[in-house]
């Protein structure tokens, strides 16, 4: 938990800074203090354009530490310090990480493939995110990974689960902007990574492995995202 919001923190001040006087504009409450799209672009958002226009595949990995605005970042952050602890108690400190990367993976790769797929449609609802970021894919991956748990484990905390992820779809369905298509396959990912990780077992050493390889990778994608993204920073 303190990774993510330190890490998703550090990271909206600075592409706040980058932004310039850009971040004052205010096109509407969810805009207040929002980064630049070229900047967001930069440091690694996902979606069709970024994906198959630009061929920046890796922000599938990024995009889940980028947000475009104060309230986006502190609805998402509020929702790690609330999923993120219970995930560690019930799969571990390892498990989690894994969990959060898959779901971030899964939601954004769904998100592009089908803003790919429905592009242009006529049904907003059937589009996917031309450019999207923002930590719900990986939060929704929590969500999924303690419904599963809750299968075999403790129903509370798996009724809790699928209480807020149908709260938080709703939601979704009813605010513009927000991208549906992240929320759902996050959730599926994390409740397949949970699944084919066992969270009723004890943790392994590979487990450990595999998550710092996971932030390892998340790193380098933002990292070759801003070095090789300075045009949008000019745009």
């Amino acid at each position: 938990m303190p990774l993510v919001i330190g890490a998703s923190t550090a990271l909206y001040l600075i592409t706040l800074l980058v932004s310039g006087g850009s971040i004052l504009r205010v096109d509407g409450l969810f805009s207040f203090l929002s980064p630049s799209g070229g900047v967001l672009l930069a440091f690694g958002a996902s979606g069709w354009v970024p994906v198959f226009v630009y061929n920046r595949w890796w922000t599938v990995l990024s995009a889940g530490w980028l947000h475009g605005g104060l309230l986006h970042i502190l609805f998402n952050m509020m929702w790690v310090r609330q999923l993120g602890p219970t995930t560690a108690d019930v799969a571990g400190p390892a498990r989690t990480v894994i969990i959060y990367t898959v779901g971030g993976v899964a939601g954004f790769l769904l998100s592009t493939v089908a803003g790919r797929v429905f592009v242009g449609s006529p049904i907003p609802l059937l589009r996917g995110g031309a450019v999207t970021v923002g930590a719900s894919a990986p939060i929704f991956g929590l969500l999924g990974a303690l419904v599963h748990y809750g299968r075999k484990g403790s129903s509370i905390i798996g009724n809790q689960a699928k209480s807020y992820a149908v709260m938080m779809f709703v939601f979704g369905l009813i605010m513009p902007g927000i991208d549906n298509y992240a929320h759902a396959g996050g959730f599926l990912g994390g409740y397949a990574a949970s699944a084919f990780m066992n969270p009723h077992t004890r943790e392994r050493g590979d487990h450990m492995i595999v998550a710092i390889a996971c932030l390892v990778a998340t790193l380098l994608a933002v990292v070759f995202s801003v070095v090789t993204g300075l045009e949008f920073l000019r745009s």
